[in-house]
């Protein structure tokens, strides 16, 4: 079966223009609730309605559908409200659709208990139907479809042969920093990058909407590598979070000074590059296909990696030596072993 939401949340905002956690089903932590009420367009400085964030703190996905009440309702003193949904698995279209349904319960209704038999409904048979709030079938949300949603034909299209720099901090796991005042577009960036290196489906890398409060850079410290979105560009004054710097208004790729050594390009790079780019220029292909591309060139790329290692079963192990024996130029060495070690095949 597919994966279920965990919790299901409310905050308000009244006439007043407070803020409130108001409800909650069937609890989150209070370190959670503090960064949700952050997280939602409703508290503090925020005059910019956002209808849908998706994001990640410690292994927890939240899901957030902000709505502006609309006259007649039962909800008097309220203006607007957050429906909140977290979960386990990374799937945004899923998670919007699921909460836009209970958001024109809680609308209708003004109950939170209206909006639990939904939920509970989901929880246990995967469904939810009403004739007149919608209906949410989680069945037809495939993780795969999730990790597909975005388009790496735009990344190229936006950076050229400067996407082999993404290409290679992915595979060697380092720390990617996006900034762009919008959300909406930081999200729809960030989440696409993961599908560079498909071989991994690894979307736990994705920390699209982060804040540059203690807590979350602290949780985000804790990863070895990720792609981690901000809307502030005083975020550049943090080189100790990142390796490479993407500034999404600029369309500008900047290398930390501390990463330049292992993220060193060769021939081996501008190869690959081009190969990115001739695939995403092909306005035939689908987005699918040039992953698909991408894809096959980086299995043979770890093919090759793991033919230098001397078969003995299991898991192929790669050393300094082994790869020094092989005279690679320069860059393509020092890729190569990195490589391995962000794959595992490294022994020191």
């Amino acid at each position: 079966m597919a994966e279920a939401p965990l919790s299901v949340g409310l905050v308000e905002k009244d006439t007043n223009g407070d803020a409130l956690w108001v409800w909650c089903y069937p609890t989150v932590t209070e370190e959670l609730r503090v960064l949700l009420l952050r997280k939602c367009c409703l508290s503090g400085e925020n005059d910019v309605l956002h209808t849908f964030v998706f994001g990640q703190f410690k292994r927890t996905w939240y899901y957030i559908i902000t709505t502006q009440v609309q006259d007649p309702t039962t909800l008097s003193k309220v203006t607007h409200f957050s429906l909140v949904l977290t979960a386990r698995d990374f799937n945004p279209e899923k998670y919007a659709s699921f909460g836009r349904v209970l958001c024109r319960s809680y609308m209708k209704y003004g109950s939170p208990a209206r909006m639990m038999e939904g939920y509970i409904s989901v929880l246990t048979n995967g469904i939810c139907q009403s004739e007149e709030n919608g209906s949410f079938l989680m069945k037809d949300y495939d993780s795969r479809k999730a990790y597909l949603a975005g388009s790496i034909k735009d990344v190229v299209i936006q950076f050229g042969m400067e996407t082999i720099i993404l290409y290679t901090a992915l595979m060697l796991k380092k720390r990617i920093v996006v900034y762009h005042p919008h959300i909406e577009a930081l999200q729809e960036f960030t989440r696409t990058l993961p599908t560079l290196i498909w071989h991994r489906q690894d979307w736990s890398i994705l920390h699209p909407y982060v804040h540059l409060n203690q807590d979350e850079i602290e949780a985000l410290k804790t990863s070895i590598g990720y792609v981690a979105g901000f809307t502030v560009l005083k975020v550049t004054d943090r080189p100790d979070i990142y390796d490479v710097f993407v500034n999404l208004v600029e369309s500008e790729i900047i290398v930390a000074p501390h990463a330049k050594e292992t993220m060193t390009m060769g021939k081996l790079h501008k190869d690959i590059g081009q190969l990115i780019v001739q695939s995403a220029s092909d306005s035939d292909k689908s987005d699918g296909q040039v992953i698909k591309d991408i894809s096959q060139k980086t299995r043979e790329i770890l093919a090759n990696l793991a033919s230098l290692a001397p078969d003995e079963g299991g898991k192929p192990k790669i050393t300094l030596e082994i790869l020094k024996g092989r005279r690679f130029p320069p860059a393509t060495e020092n890729f190569l072993y990195h490589l391995a070690a962000a794959e595992q095949m490294l022994q020191i």
